[in-house]
């Protein structure tokens, strides 16, 4: 019955028939499916509190242990997520100093596209690496060459676990978890996290060597000063080792594959929509000219940020959000939900809600423009979750959406590679619990 490549599609369907209300059961695993822009932000947003807890997925819970940000639960999280917002706030996020990373990276991007003179190339390596220098550089508190085989490992391993997560094999181990069969997926992920865990414990340990309190570098020496003040205090609880190395994991990853591959979807549909890219560039080249384009510039650009924010929408990153589980007894739009409950907040029905979009499952900018061409905020605009547990680096993303984007298209125009057409290219996502675009190849030329 369930499509267990992309299982939201069939939560999807099944609201159809039950409403936007109801429980299924997958073997052993119970779950709450939660559909529509309305039932939603009342369960994330108006009784955040109830819905706060991350469920224990037999997967999840041995791939985190209960550590770090993202997977973790209770008192674990809510100090993890306090220290992770403060201290991104200290290296930047938001503020002009990570905007001046972003662009000297937009920088360092464009000029690699240059190198490949207008012919067919794959955009992800470059894509990816560009945007993982900017949570590199919070984290370590330095960026990588894009051909650095250190840096290429770490983004593979991490592609490749998240790839693996949302494969069928995994949704059927998390059913099923005594079915050893299906341990091989289960053990290359685990390998996986292993490597990541021994980088950052080698990582950490140099910056052990040269710790000063007076000048903290990166969000790992912030962490570390933080364990030896906790230390001393008989205090230190939560910040161990296991938390830092969690924690490194799901910033890297979070703050790499979601706006990569966002970025990724944003080339293909402006090959895909040539007319839409070309009014984008039109307003780049009105408002910004051949200067660099700076994040106040969004405020004046009312087509491209609201281009930026379907390119979001259409894309579905998350369409299954992360699982979420209850706090407590509580009783919902009169259905009564037991503490503990596995909750499936479905952003894709958010995102396609037919009651807030005219045209969902098209792409059209027009979704967040008015009649004057201006842009209008949508509530039903929720790529990022919301609640308690929504994406800790919103607007770190918003940011390097923005940037990334109109740098990209204020230097070249993307097309399909000759002997193909607009008409060739497949919308189709792929599988993971992230949904990124399906490989493609671009021509980015060079414009006038």
């Amino acid at each position: 019955m369930v499509d267990l490549k992309r299982p939201y599609r069939t939560m999807m369907e099944l609201s159809k028939k039950y409403g936007p209300i109801f429980r299924i059961r997958l073997g052993f695993q119970e779950m709450v499916v939660l559909t529509g822009y309305e039932t939603v932000k009342e369960a994330l947003v108006n009784q955040a509190d109830a819905f706060a807890e991350r469920a224990s997925i037999p997967f999840l819970e041995d791939f985190a242990k209960g550590f770090g940000l993202i997977f973790s639960h209770g008192e674990n999280w809510k100090v993890m997520r306090r220290f992770t917002l403060s201290t991104l706030r200290d290296y930047g996020m938001g503020r002009r100093t990570i905007e001046d990373k972003i662009i000297e990276e937009c920088s360092v991007l464009t000029k690699t596209i240059k190198t490949y003179a207008g012919k067919p190339f794959e955009i992800t390596t470059i894509m990816t690496a560009a945007v993982s220098n900017i949570i590199v550089s919070i984290l370590l508190g330095k960026r990588y060459d894009y051909e650095d085989a250190t840096f290429l490992r770490l983004m593979d391993i991490i592609s490749e676990n998240i790839r693996l997560s949302g494969s069928p094999n995994i949704s059927l181990y998390n059913m099923f978890p005594t079915l050893g069969f299906l341990l091989g997926f289960h053990k290359k992920v685990m390998n996986n996290r292993k490597e990541f865990h021994d980088f950052i414990q080698s990582t950490f340990i140099e910056y052990l060597k040269k710790l000063d309190e007076n000048d903290q570098r990166s969000f790992i020496d912030s962490f570390l000063i933080r364990q030896r003040e906790e230390s001393k205090k008989m205090t230190n609880g939560y910040f161990h080792n296991e938390n830092l190395k969690a924690i490194s994991g799901n910033l890297f990853g979070a703050g790499t594959e979601t706006t990569a591959n966002t970025l990724r979807w944003a080339i293909l549909l402006m090959m895909k929509y040539p007319e839409i890219q070309s009014k984008v560039q039109e307003e780049i080249a009105k408002e910004i000219g051949v200067r660099q384009p700076r994040t106040d510039d969004r405020a004046k650009m009312p087509y491209t940020n609201a281009v930026i924010h379907e390119i979001q929408r259409f894309a579905d990153i998350i369409p299954a959000n992360l699982p979420h589980a209850t706090t407590m007894d509580i009783t919902f739009k009169g259905f009564f939900i037991p503490k503990g409950m596995h909750i499936v907040p479905l952003l894709s029905s958010v995102l396609h809600d037919e009651s807030q979009w005219e045209k969902p499952y098209e792409f059209y900018p027009e979704h967040f423009l008015d009649s004057e061409g201006k842009f209008v905020k949508r509530d039903a605009f929720m790529p990022f979750s919301a609640g308690r547990r929504v994406c800790a680096g919103e607007n770190l993303a918003k940011m390097e959406l923005f940037l990334f984007f109109t740098s990209l298209l204020q230097k070249f125009t993307f097309q399909t590679p000759p002997g193909t057409s607009k008409d060739d290219l497949d919308l189709t996502p792929a599988i993971g619990i992230t949904t990124p675009p399906m490989p493609y190849k671009t021509c980015a030329i060079p414009c006038s």
